[in-house]
């Protein structure tokens, strides 16, 4: 298995201490961090996209950062809100950022989880999907295309376009995240790429139904289900010797995040934190417990990528969790779990 940090960049008050950070000190933590997960060895580092408290929001900005204080780690968009933006910009900003990172970028794409960034941009919720279909299909055709010809619905004609710089990548990778709706199972088995489920706030059948469609639907489009490619996030991660340890030590930050209005909008079923990790996917426990839940995860989606975060953690907090992460679980799973996603980028791994 291969492992991703990624941070939405989450700046709330610390529940425990009552630090809070200035928006630049938040950004310093983000890009020591993925400093700190390249030295561990974590395969990829990501930057999501969100458009409201308590998020800050500019993933290409933040990812050429991080590009320029690391050397080989992947870096990811956890996701890309490709269902808001403008596709030429887009095509702009990542090829760019492709350029700086030599190459080590790959883009997660989907319409979203928070309806606020809807009237910001211009689209009604009702129309996120068939937005995102559209100018997905456009990203595409500037990728690959020279002087591109183009009209659409959702951003003005295009006449002999070529997009500047062109990617440094033959083709940049692009997943397809997914969270709530075969809608975006049924574009990535379109297009025969991979799948990278969210797995954050909703029981494992819920994800697994879309992982089966997606693989279901693969097949429909003429591409082998075998060699699907799913990658799966995790809602949480706390690390102690036994699950009383880290339940106890993980409460006032599940408190702190369940009050804010963007966890409103995950409508999540689980009513309390041991109800989300007893019955969800919350990596909250002892080590061979967090093993034991990855694996069962694995045995129900298929995943070659698992993603996780300490967002919200104090900074002392964040190192010890990534530190025992690396430590205990990684290598474990590591054996347990073989992949072949990313087997050929050059990288020093201490796992």
């Amino acid at each position: 298995m291969k492992f991703a940090l990624f941070s939405l960049i989450q700046n709330i008050p610390n529940p425990v201490t009552g630090e809070t950070f200035t928006a630049q000190e938040k950004f310093q933590h983000v890009l020591n961090q993925a400093v700190l997960a390249e030295k561990l060895g974590f395969d990829a580092y990501g930057v999501g996209e969100r458009h409201g408290a308590p998020f800050l929001s500019s993933p290409p900005v933040v990812l050429s950062a991080i590009a320029a204080k690391t050397s080989h780690i992947r870096l990811l968009t956890t996701v890309t809100v490709l269902s808001i933006l403008d596709p030429v910009r887009v095509a702009e900003d990542y090829a760019t950022l492709d350029h700086l990172s030599g190459g080590r970028l790959e883009l997660i794409i989907g319409k979203g989880n928070d309806p606020r960034h809807y009237p910001l941009f211009g689209i009604t919720e009702e129309e996120q999907w068939e937005s995102l279909a559209e100018r997905y299909a456009l990203l595409k055709q500037l990728w690959t295309e020279e002087n591109v010809t183009w009209s659409g619905r959702y951003r003005p004609p295009l006449t002999n376009v070529t997009t500047q710089p062109r990617p440094f990548q033959t083709s940049i990778p692009v997943w397809h995240g997914s969270a709530s709706s075969p809608l975006s199972t049924e574009l990535a088995a379109k297009y025969g790429e991979p799948l990278f489920s969210s797995n954050s706030f909703h029981p494992q059948a819920k994800y697994k139904a879309l992982i089966d469609h997606y693989r279901e639907r693969l097949a429909y489009y003429g591409h082998d289900p075998r060699k699907a490619i799913v990658g799966s996030g995790a809602s949480s991660l706390y690390i102690s010797n036994t699950a009383e340890e880290a339940i106890h030590r993980y409460r006032p930050y599940y408190n702190a995040f369940s009050n804010t209005e963007a966890a409103k909008h995950n409508q999540s079923p689980f009513t309390s934190l041991e109800d989300i990790v007893q019955h969800g996917p919350a990596l909250v426990g002892s080590p061979e417990q967090i093993i034991e839940k990855i694996i069962d995860y694995h045995r129900a989606y298929g995943n070659e990528v698992l993603s996780i975060s300490v967002d919200g953690l104090s900074e002392a907090e964040q190192r010890e969790q990534l530190e025992r992460f690396a430590s205990d679980i990684a290598p474990v799973l590591r054996k347990e779990i073989p992949s072949s996603v990313w087997e050929n980028e050059k990288k020093k791994t201490l796992f």
